[in-house]
């Protein structure tokens, strides 16, 4: 497969797996960027996520967004590890500190959560 075959078969995974197509163009190749579905803009052909900062908003604000977007999917995997660990416990000792571990997990999420919409 020739590597523009790849880049178009790239794109195309990304359709499939729920990515939308935007308006927006790659500034550094000028491909068009797609919206994944955690809601990260991604260059198919770079490989490479996208940072767009609106015009009179500081690259550091744009980057923080970015990051608690990050924080917020680590937060989601450690709460079904967790999950998971009491469904697969007896011992009522484990219980209680896997419970106040997920509930310190869930607090953080919401924390994060309320910093995004902030």
């Amino acid at each position: 497969m020739s590597e523009e075959s790849n880049k178009i078969q790239s794109m195309a995974d990304l359709l499939r797996s729920g990515a939308t197509l935007t308006s927006l163009s790659c500034p550094a190749c000028s491909s068009p960027l797609f919206r994944l579905k955690n809601g990260d803009l991604w260059c198919a052909r770079c490989r490479k996520k996208v940072i767009v900062v609106k015009e009179g908003r500081e690259f550091d604000e744009a980057q923080s967004i970015t990051t608690l977007s990050t924080v917020e999917q680590t937060l989601l995997g450690k709460i079904v590890e967790v999950n998971e660990k009491i469904r697969g416990t007896n011992d009522s000792d484990d219980l209680q500190r896997l419970s106040m571990l997920l509930s310190s997990l869930l607090e953080n999420l919401k924390r994060i959560r309320s910093f995004r919409k902030a």
